[in-house]
């Protein structure tokens, strides 16, 4: 029985704050992109299924949801939505937004992408960071995410188990966007990348 094909996919790192849902959202709107959001998979689950029960076990009794469980969870949310035509891996390429969360998550996730560059939304300064992620936690009502023990222990986990991702995929892969700028600076910096790349080139060619 032969494999499916490998999806092409493009990695959206940065610390909470940097500005990643807004950048994927945006590149989700323009056609040949399909922005896949951690947050997206776990609320499409079903709760009926196998799967879906054994998410619901870890996470009512507060534990930590398996690697494996989650990339589970992932693949098979893409196969529903490959199967009914939301999202095309023959001519759209995937941008991933909150997933993987790890580098055990990352490598397991190697057997279903191929990952053509990795984009890293930077902001050094953490006080920028606390700052933005302030004002979205008041905008959606999300005061307990305004909390600067919250923030700070966000931040602290990206760096901890997020950002070593970077090093997983290596110099070559990783392009350093400055995401201190203005939403349409960072998304025209962003947008210019993509177009240097050759799967880029190859799927903007593909007919719908």
């Amino acid at each position: 029985m032969s494999k499916k094909p490998k999806m092409s996919a493009i990695l959206l790192l940065g610390a909470p704050g940097a500005g990643k849902g807004t950048l994927g959202k945006t590149l989700g709107a323009i056609p040949r992109f399909f922005h896949c959001a951690c947050g997206d998979v776990f609320r499409s689950l079903d709760t009926r299924t196998r799967i879906g029960q054994e998410f619901v076990r870890y996470s009512s009794s507060g534990e930590l949801v398996p690697d494996e469980l989650t990339v589970e969870l992932w693949r098979t949310q893409m196969r529903n939505w490959a199967d009914t035509h939301v999202y095309k891996p023959d001519i759209d390429l995937l941008i991933l937004d909150g997933i993987p969360r790890n580098v055990r998550q990352a490598e397991i996730m190697e057997e279903s992408l191929i990952i053509h560059q990795v984009i890293h939304l930077s902001c050094p300064e953490r006080s920028e960071l606390a700052r933005r992620m302030r004002k979205r936690a008041l905008k959606e009502n999300r005061y307990d995410d305004a909390n600067d023990a919250v923030i700070e222990q966000r931040i602290r986990t990206y760096e901890e188990e997020t950002k070593p991702i970077l090093e997983f995929y290596g110099p070559k892969m990783v392009a350093d966007i400055d995401a201190t700028g203005t939403p349409v600076k960072v998304l025209y910096d962003v947008i210019e990348r993509l177009m240097q790349l050759q799967i880029y080139k190859d799927m903007a060619g593909k007919k719908a």
